[in-house]
């Protein structure tokens, strides 16, 4: 039977709509990240890329030309929303990061348990990726550590953590919150040129990893594990990047 018109458009807008969403993933099971790269055409740096992150952090060379970052985050409202595989809090616009001469925009913060870098093959309890954007499009996440050993609160989540909302659901944070507050004292860093952590894996990411981490308390981290048991990406093979240390 010849497709009618009005039946070829609403299946070309259909294909259109799918491939803009692009297919399902998760951290496990059979849309895990291992097959990741095969769910979409759209994702398959995930498996074939040769820049993907995260890696594990050991080695690095220090290279005394790299600048210390600037911050110049201001504290706002935000919106903190539960997309079923992990917790992301959006910002106003305005916040921003300069490294090695670039300005980025902070867009959202990205919250993962267990961390998604690891040092010397050892993981974290948990990691905040910061993620920024340039005016021309380039990306470059900043990666915080946090480990719940020291046993202090963190202001940041203190401020997040008693609103997270159920999955697909998104809370209001009217309070003055800064990025700034989950940062560490020394801000010495490692970096690399990497990926995104999530399809599409899309590479061309430079990545800023805090070489210090930064205390949580054991609550915080319970308030995270009770919605998300696991929502990290596996370590990837460097493919013989080189890894930079400020310090």
């Amino acid at each position: 039977m010849r497709l009618t018109f009005l039946s070829a458009f609403l299946l070309g807008f259909v294909s259109i709509c799918t491939a803009q969403s692009g297919a399902n993933w998760n951290y496990e099971g059979h849309t895990g990240p291992l097959v990741w790269g095969k769910l979409d055409r759209a994702y398959e740096a995930c498996s074939k890329g040769h820049e993907q992150s995260p890696l594990d952090i050991g080695g690095a060379h220090l290279n005394k030309a790299l600048q210390p970052l600037e911050f110049h985050y201001i504290a706002g409202p935000l919106t903190v929303e539960n997309t079923g595989r992990g917790i992301v809090a959006h910002v106003n616009a305005g916040s921003s990061m300069v490294a090695n001469g670039v300005r980025y925009n902070l867009v959202e913060l990205d919250f993962h348990h267990p961390s998604e870098h690891s040092v010397k093959g050892k993981l974290s309890d948990m990691e905040v990726d910061l993620v920024h954007r340039s005016d021309d499009g380039k990306l470059a996440i900043l990666a915080v550590r946090l480990n719940q050993d020291r046993g202090f609160p963190n202001a940041l989540l203190a401020s997040l953590f008693d609103h997270l909302p159920s999955a697909g659901k998104t809370a209001k944070i009217t309070d003055m919150v800064s990025a700034g507050a989950v940062l560490p004292a020394d801000r010495g860093y490692w970096t690399y040129v990497g990926s995104e952590v999530t399809p599409p894996c899309t590479e061309g990411v430079e990545w800023y990893v805090f070489e210090n981490d930064v205390s949580m308390s054991r609550t915080q981290l319970q308030s995270f594990t009770n919605l998300f048991r696991m929502n990290t990406r596996p370590i990837q093979d460097a493919h013989g990047r080189r890894i930079e240390a400020s310090e």
